[in-house]
C-alpha cells in the first residue's frame, strides 16, 4: 500500500516537472526523442517527460560582443590592430541552434575574415577616415552570411584602429604641426584686426577732434557776429532816440564837450578837439578879455 503511495507521488512529480513557464524574451527548442520538433515561446507550456527534452534556451534580445584586436594589412602595406564590435539579434531559435557550432565564435571568425577583405582594399589614410564605409561593409556582409544559422546582425562598428608606433609618432608630428599653423594664421589674423581696430579708433578721434574745432570756431564766430549785430542795433536805437528828442546843435555841442572832458580826465596824453568845440573856446576867450577891459 504505501509503496502505491511512494509511486504515485512519483509520478505526478514527473508529470509537474514536464511544466514549464518561459519568461519574455527568451524561446525554448524541444526534441522529441532526438529529434527537433518544435520551439516554446513566452507562456505556460508543457514537455513530456522522457520523451520530449529542452535541446536549448535562446535569448531572443539584442545581444552585444566586443571582439579582440585583430591584426590586419592594409593595400599599401601598413600592419594595424582593430577591434570590432558586433550588435546581433537570434530572429530564428531552431537555425541558431542547429545551423553552426558555437555560432558566437563563428560570427567572431567571420568578422576577422571580412575586416581583413575590407581593409585590404583600402591605404592607411582611406582606414583612418572611413570607419562609416567599413561599418556598412561588414554589416551587410555579416548579415547575409549569418542568415543560414538564424541570425541578423544590427549592427558593426570599428572601435579602435591602433597604426604602429612608428606611424603614430609620424601622425602626431603632422597633428602637432597643424595646430601650430593653425595657430600662427589665427594670431596673425587677431594681430591684422586689432591694427585695424586701432587705425579705425585713431581716424574716428581725429575726425571728431576736428568736426570739434570746426565747430568751436564756428559757435565762436556766430558769437561775434551776434555782438556786431547787437552793437549796431544798439547804436541805432540810441541815434533813433536822439533824433526823436529833436536835440538841436547846440545841446550836441555840449555833449560833445562833456566827452571831452571825461577824456581829458582819463590817462590820454593827447585829446584832440573837434573843430566846433575849438571855436566855442574861442569865444569864451574873447569875452573873457572884454570883461577884464570893461573893469
Amino acid at each position: 500500500m504505501e509503496f502505491g503511495f511512494v509511486l504515485i507521488g512519483v509520478v505526478i512529480l514527473i508529470g509537474i516537472s514536464g511544466i514549464k513557464i518561459i519568461p519574455q524574451s527568451k524561446a525554448y527548442v524541444v526534441e522529441r526523442l532526438g529529434a527537433y520538433h518544435r520551439t516554446m515561446q513566452t507562456g505556460l507550456h508543457y514537455v513530456v517527460p522522457f520523451f520530449e527534452r529542452v535541446a536549448n534556451v535562446v535569448s531572443l534580445k539584442e545581444i552585444v560582443k566586443d571582439f579582440a584586436p585583430q591584426p590586419v594589412i592594409t593595400k599599401d602595406n601598413v600592419t594595424m590592430q582593430i577591434d570590432t564590435v558586433v550588435y546581433f539579434q537570434i530572429t530564428d531559435s531552431k537555425l541558431y541552434t542547429y545551423g553552426v557550432e558555437n555560432p558566437v565564435s563563428a560570427i567572431e571568425n567571420l568578422t576577422a575574415t571580412t575586416l581583413r577583405n575590407i581593409i585590404g582594399e583600402l591605404e592607411l589614410d582611406e582606414t583612418l577616415t572611413s570607419r562609416d564605409v567599413i561599418n556598412t561593409k561588414m554589416r551587410s556582409i555579416l548579415d547575409e552570411a549569418t542568415d543560414p544559422w538564424g541570425i541578423k546582425v544590427n549592427r558593426v562598428e570599428v572601435k579602435n584602429i591602433l597604426p604602429p608606433r612608428d606611424i603614430q609618432e609620424a601622425m602626431e608630428k603632422q597633428m602637432r604641426a597643424e595646430r601650430e599653423r593653425r595657430e600662427a594664421i589665427l594670431r596673425a589674423e587677431g594681430e591684422k584686426k586689432a591694427a585695424i581696430l586701432t587705425a579705425e579708433g585713431e581716424k574716428e578721434s581725429t575726425i571728431l577732434r576736428a568736426d570739434a574745432r570746426r565747430e568751436a570756431k564756428i559757435r565762436e564766430a556766430e558769437g561775434e557776429a551776434e555782438a556786431i549785430i547787437k552793437i549796431q542795433e544798439a547804436t541805432a536805437q540810441g541815434l533813433k532816440l536822439l533824433k526823436e528828442a529833436n536835440m538841436d546843435e547846440a545841446v550836441l555841442k555840449l555833449k560833445s564837450y562833456e566827452a571831452l572832458v571825461n577824456v581829458s580826465n582819463g590817462q590820454s596824453t593827447k585829446i584832440i578837439i573837434p573843430s566846433d568845440l575849438q571855436a566855442i573856446a574861442t569865444i569864451g576867450t574873447t569875452l573873457k578879455e572884454t570883461m577884464k577891459n570893461d573893469k
